[in-house]
């Protein structure tokens, strides 16, 4: 009798290890990745109606569409982040035509490598690529087109040290050699020498001698920066900022490019969104109507705001 009640104890036993073992087994992936990525889209509309409004007003109705992917690597000592973003807005008023209010799109990889797992420090490399992807005007005037797809379009590739911080949600990238590309593909804008590229040269018959240059290869110091936090609850604030000043054409002048944003999340597909996009570049000559012509005037500060609401669907 007792052999049997041992026999049974162990059996119980050793079935209860076994069992306890396949749900470990199952709990455990088959494969550890070094991977992470985030999938993200979202649409945002407003719209405004007027009927019989006594203070006057025209009916308007605003779309954006959004994206944002992110593919990261991290091991011990390597970190390799690579992200893709585009936006495009249109918005459409009684009795004006349908205009452009966004247009962008951008890649980023920056790849980090450093000795010890304690420090914050990494040697990188850095490429980012920002073009458009439809003709842009200078409404009301839509015959011509002030930039384009490709026109321009803008490549910054360098080398220097990051700083990454997972807890304070901060990242700053600091290079003292950067080639930044500025091309200009459509052939009329390349002639006007817009964006910063040599304009076409012409003789006293107005006869082009010789073609507008396509491309400006410049050298210079770049530093980036970028925050991404929770600072209230649901509140999530996110900064972005870039400047670079080249070395060999006026030094200390300084091309800035900075975005901050809060979202306010409603729940997991809504939320509402306050940003501003800041841009000033010396070589970006601006465009004014003066008596119904287009005038080309020199730089000024660039400056977008931005309120919408809108659903988002992250994706694997």
């Amino acid at each position: 009798m007792r052999f049997f009640l041992k026999s049974s104890v162990v059996l119980i036993l050793l079935l209860t290890q076994i069992t306890f073992s396949q749900a470990i087994q199952t709990k455990l992936p088959d494969t550890i990745s070094h991977w992470e990525k985030k999938n993200v889209v979202g649409l945002d509309i407003s719209q405004i109606a007027f009927m019989n409004w006594n203070a006057g007003g025209n009916s308007s109705v605003s779309g954006l569409l959004k994206g944002n992917f992110v593919r990261k690597y991290t091991t011990d000592n390597v970190r390799w982040v690579n992200e893709m973003i585009f936006k495009y807005g249109v918005n459409k008023q009684d009795g004006v035509e349908l205009r452009k209010t966004d247009d962008a799109f951008q890649l980023n990889s920056t790849f980090g490598y450093r000795q010890d797992t304690i420090s914050n420090w990494y040697h990188s490399a850095k490429l980012n690529f920002s073009t458009q992807f439809t003709d842009g005007y200078s409404y009301p005037n839509t015959e011509k087109a002030i930039s384009k797809p490709f026109a321009p379009a803008y490549i910054f590739l360098g080398i220097g040290a990051e700083y990454s911080n997972k807890e304070k949600k901060i990242n700053v990238y600091i290079s003292p050699l950067t080639q930044k590309t500025t091309l200009v593909l459509a052939r009329e804008l390349a002639a006007q020498g817009a964006f910063g590229v040599s304009k076409a040269v012409y003789d006293d018959n107005g006869n082009m001698v010789s073609e507008g240059k396509k491309s400006r290869t410049e050298l210079g110091f770049l530093v980036t920066s970028g925050y991404k936090k929770e600072v209230f609850k649901n509140i999530i604030i996110e900064n972005r900022l870039n400047l670079y000043s080249d070395y060999i054409n006026k030094f200390g002048n300084i091309d800035v490019d900075w975005q901050m944003q809060f979202d306010l999340v409603v729940n997991k597909y809504v939320r509402a969104n306050i940003g501003a996009h800041l841009i000033y570049d010396d070589d970006i000559k601006a465009k004014e109507e003066i008596d119904n012509i287009q005038v080309t005037v020199g730089p000024k500060v660039q400056l977008k705001q931005m309120l919408g609401i809108g659903i988002i669907y992250n994706f694997i």
